[in-house]
């Protein structure tokens, strides 16, 4: 993920979040991260015109509050925002969920893993496929 946008990181739990930033920093994605806790933050944080649009808005599914479908929903239906890409990463393996985000237009739909070897390396496919997609 080049560029100077930041990537918006939508994730309630705080020990997921450092570990997505630890991963940044392992593999040298410069992007600077910010993270808000659910989507009702996350739409106030883009709706807000001090903010820098983000190259890409990495989203969990299960949190309080406006979960990530929810989010995806309302995203979608703002003209200004809904081409932002976002991809999904989270615990849930449940096939609605996919299925759901995919329609929404999800631009891919990671599993978490508990390791953090494998965490690095999920982190490490997104940042090879954004990259990719952006020369293209």
């Amino acid at each position: 993920m080049r560029g100077d946008n930041p990537i918006l990181l939508v994730e309630d739990d705080r020990v997921d979040a450092m570990t997505v930033g630890r991963a940044f920093k392992e593999i040298g994605v410069k992007n600077r991260l910010d993270v808000v806790n659910n989507g009702e933050e996350a739409l106030k944080y883009l709706r807000n015109e001090e903010n820098d649009k983000p190259a890409l808005i990495l989203l969990d599914i299960n949190m309080p509050k406006m979960n990530g479908i929810e989010f995806m929903r309302a995203l979608k239906e703002d003209q200004r925002l809904r081409r932002i890409p976002v991809v999904v990463l989270t615990t849930s393996r449940e096939d609605q969920d996919r299925i759901e985000t995919f329609d929404l237009g999800a631009a891919g739909y990671m599993i978490k893993p508990v390791d953090y070897n494998q965490f690095v390396e999920t982190v490490r496919a997104i940042d090879l496929y954004w990259t990719i997609s952006e020369r293209g």
